[in-house]
């Protein structure tokens, strides 16, 4: 598990990865994505289908239903999984919960993680999906 995101987070940047790695317009279904990636199949699912109120996945019911990329791979950002899934927060408040902490006010790591946070919310607010999908197909090849 990563130190800043929800296991949720990790599945869904793993999920999503995947699917906007694969040609667009296929649909694959929770199963697939979860043997796939060897994830639990249990949580491919609600993980993407909470993803489709942001367009970020597209979702068909029925039997020959499944998800999608919603949008083209270049217009998703990581940080536009790590919103949908886990909101901004991390990136806003108090890595260790004090509240209140600020420059004038800061907890004990103040000044470290302001400079991990910042450079994390750069990181991945810079790579869309299709620059990574060279890298995700290689991964997921390795699994």
């Amino acid at each position: 598990m990563t130190v800043i995101f929800s296991k949720k987070c990790e599945l869904a940047l793993q999920a999503v990865l995947y699917l906007a790695s694969q040609p667009e317009e296929m649909i694959f279904n929770a199963k697939d994505i979860a043997d796939s990636l060897k994830i639990p199949k249990e949580f491919v699912s609600k993980i993407l289908q909470s993803l489709t109120s942001s367009g970020i996945v597209n979702s068909k019911k029925g039997k020959n239903g499944g998800f999608s990329i919603g949008k083209k791979p270049s217009e998703i950002y990581l940080i536009d999984i790590v919103k949908a899934i886990d909101g901004l927060t991390i990136f806003e408040n108090c890595v260790l919960g004090f509240p209140d902490c600020c420059p004038e006010k800061p907890c004990p790591v103040h000044d470290e993680w302001g400079i991990i946070r910042d450079e994390a919310f750069k990181m991945l607010s810079h790579y869309t999906l299709e620059e990574l999908r060279d890298k995700t197909i290689k991964k997921i090849r390795q699994l």
